[in-house]
């Protein structure tokens, strides 16, 4: 069929023989409805990029989905413009909860205390060094440490892991904790 011809056609014919006709068709309807789905977007989302890309997205779901158009319960218009409506919406949405999520984002940001490059460094360097102390510990000390301080263990769960009275892990911890604040009160890093 020519393109003079797809042009005498109504909307649901037009949309019946969409598979037949191919992207003639499709262009037909595009240029019958494009403009007043684009007008119609733009209202509900006050942007025209986005109004545009509703738009096509409407029309490629009309080119993938012909036969979910039913001329005898209203006019291809209306059809186009129902589901540029829904699909507004589900833009709408999304941008606000973007919004909202950078919103909050920022927000929390800001709440953050900001430190500077050098404080990053130093806190980093004081973290190794507490590293190697606990190393160097003896494990009697070391392992009750990294059980309760870096394994999120209590004492009670500490003793009944190793099998020793709770009093013990208490006086083995508070010993080793002891030789390493000695060992870092003589570094540079700690006592800045």
């Amino acid at each position: 069929m020519t393109r003079n011809q797809i042009k005498q056609v109504d909307d649901g014919t037009l949309v019946e023989a969409m598979n037949e006709w191919g992207e003639s068709a499709l262009a037909e309807a595009y240029d019958r409805h494009f403009t007043p789905v684009v007008l119609f977007s733009r209202r509900v989302l006050r942007d025209d990029a986005l109004a545009h890309e509703v738009a096509q997205e409407t029309f490629l779901h009309l080119w993938t989905n012909p036969e979910k158009f039913d001329a005898s319960r209203g006019s291809l218009r209306s059809y186009l413009l129902a589901k540029a409506r829904g699909k507004s919406i589900d833009v709408l949405r999304s941008e606000t909860s973007r919004r909202k999520r950078e919103e909050r984002s920022h927000a929390e940001q800001s709440l953050l205390p900001q430190s500077d490059i050098g404080d990053v460094i130093r806190e980093r360097s004081i973290a190794d060094l507490i590293r190697r102390e606990v190393k160097l510990l003896p494990d009697k000390e070391r392992v009750p440490i990294e059980m309760a301080y870096f394994g999120g263990h209590t004492y009670r769960e500490v003793a009944e892991r190793l099998g020793i009275p709770e009093g013990t892990v208490k006086s083995r911890i508070r010993a080793g904790l002891s030789r390493m604040r000695s060992e870092l009160e003589g570094s540079s890093l700690a006592t800045r």
